[in-house]
């Protein structure tokens, strides 16, 4: 599924407009990533929860020469499943 089929689906399921639904699924990703991006971490109920990671730098190889290289520490997002979703998928 994506995006658009995802405003679509919203659309139906809460009886708003496209156009609506289209505004208020962007504002959420919107503000998603700029909460993350910040060093917060958000917790939907059942949901989950939206974070940002310290990924520690390593050494790595190169795959066309096999060269030994060095990856920097960074920070990545993670997302970890609720209960009820994660129970929603093992149905």
């Amino acid at each position: 599924m994506n995006q658009g089929e995802l405003i679509q689906e919203v659309a139906n399921e809460a009886n708003l407009s496209k156009t609506q639904t289209q505004d208020a699924v962007r504002a959420l990703l919107k503000t998603i990533m700029r909460v993350v991006a910040d060093g917060d971490k958000i917790t939907l109920v059942g949901f989950g929860s939206f974070e940002s990671k310290r990924r520690a730098a390593r050494e790595g190889r190169n795959p066309q020469t096999g060269e030994t290289i060095q990856i920097p520490a960074t920070r990545v997002p993670t997302f970890s499943a609720g209960k009820a979703f994660r129970e929603a998928v093992n149905k």
